[in-house]
């Protein structure tokens, strides 16, 4: 149940600590003052979107804060575990969202968490219905899924749902190769041709930096001849070349060391560089012999780089990339070939996951037709004891003609309020005031299926009164013996039946205006019944205390 909600600086709400007991919790006050921010507080708590407009004037932040204590967590500990944060393991679960004017913030128990994870727990925690909520039973896909829930076969239709999901999945990608524009001859021929374009030129990867080096080594042949041949002449023995000249150094070494022994030390690098320079010399000369000035070899070295570059011109901007772009061309051009073989293999998936979907939904269409009369006749009862004892109630099954992501069939739920008239689609024949009836008998109905744990009822009882009021009441009262549920309301015959009543009314001062919630108990709530029923006239209070005796 929800055991404590606090909302600080919501609209006319300035600071409430609100705790809450099991049973129906009464809601009641006067028009505007204030019952809807209750509800308002709800849907933040649940994950809407939060309208700052609501913060109340002067303050920067508007905070909500809810505590739930549930017994069976499983639901809401897997939506937790999936969003990163811990199972609840026995402890409450605290929802917290701040509202400013340039933030917005939630929090669960402490951990910071998206909206969306608000709205997936808030599924699993409050059930929120309000003076137009009722036209979901309009709504055919919203019917099927009461059904489901009172035929217990959740677990069988999401088998259902992903066998569905399966199989269009697979009729898609068959119907998208079959729908789409055969390719022309032209277009195989053009991929043919860029293929054998790029196999006829045997390229490999890398071979471009080579080839552009032998080029330049090819067409300057005859100068790097020539920068040898000046090298190895300067570093010859000839008249000016290095080796005459260190022949004269060594002899002026050789008698310097002479002289002095101790200079041989200083020169003692001076042979390994003369060696050196003599293996520099003949590895030039060795060089510039082995330099072939061959115009045919140039002719070829130029025509594979015109090739390359234009390759490169036609599919990309390197070796690599025109050899990825031929890759492409035999893979586009192998299923342009295979086109055949790949729809009769997607033909043959599409047709078992059709035959799965066809198990499954069968499966689940006899569940359906059991329970279909049953809900029908549960739905009926109740409609009974809120005022139709003669209106007739069913849930009939129509079958498509394609299976649909919901099952082989829909429902539309008939009804026929008064004796004589024939049935017509709920949406068709019920008023406002009807609808809300309905809305009550159909979660009476389903109340042992439905798990979630609390029921919010704001207003639904508009337009009924007196005995039909006290009905109503008592049907959520009854509802309150398997879920807490809260009726904010006008009528004092629901108010009467609570087990316990808030009263919401507005405070003024000499500058503010605010709502307060305080709990009426004996007298107080003796005094608030009266005044729903109109006044303060003994009669009155004798009317309210009738309604609290029984």
């Amino acid at each position: 149940m929800l055991s404590l909600l606090k909302i600080q600086n919501l609209a006319l709400v300035e600071d409430l600590a609100w705790e809450l007991d099991h049973g129906l919790v009464g809601v009641t006050g006067e028009t505007g003052a204030g019952k809807s921010i209750i509800v308002g507080a709800l849907k933040l708590i649940l994950g809407e979107r939060a309208d700052r407009g609501l913060i109340r004037s002067g303050a920067e932040t508007c905070t909500v804060e809810a505590v739930f204590d549930l017994k069976k967590t499983g639901a809401v500990d897997a939506i937790l575990v999936e969003g990163g944060l811990d199972s609840l393991d026995g402890e409450s679960l605290i929802i917290r969202r701040i509202i400013g004017a340039s933030t917005n913030k939630q929090f669960v128990n402490g951990s910071p968490v998206t909206s969306t994870m608000l709205k997936s727990l808030g599924e699993h925690l409050v059930d929120l219905h309000g003076p137009h909520d009722h036209q979901s039973l309009h709504s055919k896909e919203r019917q099927l899924e009461m059904l489901d829930a009172y035929s217990s076969v959740e677990e069988l239709a999401a088998k259902y749902r992903a066998a569905h999901i399966a199989w269009r999945r697979a009729q898609a990608e068959h119907d998208e190769l079959a729908n789409a524009e055969r390719a022309t001859e032209q277009e195989m021929d053009m991929l043919r041709f860029q293929i054998k374009d790029i196999a006829d030129a045997k390229l490999q990867d890398g071979e471009e930096e080579e080839i552009e080096s032998r080029h330049r080594i090819a067409a300057n042949g005859a100068r790097l001849v020539e920068l040898c041949g000046g090298i190895a002449e300067r570093l010859g023995e000839g008249e000016g070349g290095i080796m005459n000249a260190l022949r004269e150094v060594a002899k002026m070494i050789h008698e310097l060391e002479k002289y002095d022994p101790k200079l041989a030390e200083t020169f003692a690098g001076f042979e390994s560089a003369h060696i050196e320079l003599r293996e520099m010399e003949s590895s030039v000369r060795d060089y510039a012999e082995g330099i072939e000035i061959q115009p045919d070899e140039l002719a070829r070295l130029e025509q594979r780089i015109h090739t390359i570059q234009t390759l490169k011109r036609k599919y990309g901007s390197t070796v690599k990339d025109i050899l990825a772009f031929q890759e492409q061309a035999e893979g586009k051009l192998g299923k342009m070939e295979n086109r055949g073989q790949a729809l009769e293999r997607l033909k043959k998936q599409a047709d078992a996951e059709r035959v799965e979907v066809n198990k499954l939904g069968a499966q689940l269409s006899a569940k359906r037709k059991l329970a279909a009369p049953k809900l029908a006749k549960d739905i009926s009862v109740h409609l009974a004891d809120l005022g139709f004892q003669r209106a007739v109630f069913e849930v009939p099954l129509i079958m498509r003609d394609e299976p649909a992501r919901d099952g082989l069939e829909e429902v539309d739920f008939q009804f026929a309020p008064n004796p004589g008239e024939p049935l017509k689609p709920l949406r068709l024949t019920a008023s406002s005031g009807e609808m809300s009836r309905v809305l009550l008998a159909v979660k009476s109905a389903l109340a042992k299926q439905d798990a979630i744990p609390l029921m919010v009822f704001d207003e639904i009882d508009a337009n009924v009164g007196g005995a039909i009021s006290e009905a109503v009441g008592r049907k959520m009262a009854a509802l309150a013996e398997r879920h807490q549920v809260i009726a904010i309301t006008h009528m004092p015959q629901l108010a009467g039946l609570a087990k316990s009543q808030f009263v919401v009314t507005k405070e003024f001062d000499a500058k503010r205006t605010r709502s307060t919630l305080t709990e009426v108990k004996g007298k107080n709530r003796v005094a608030e019944l009266a005044r729903m029923l109109g006044g303060k006239a003994e009669s009155a209070k004798a009317h309210a205390e009738s309604l609290l005796a029984n």
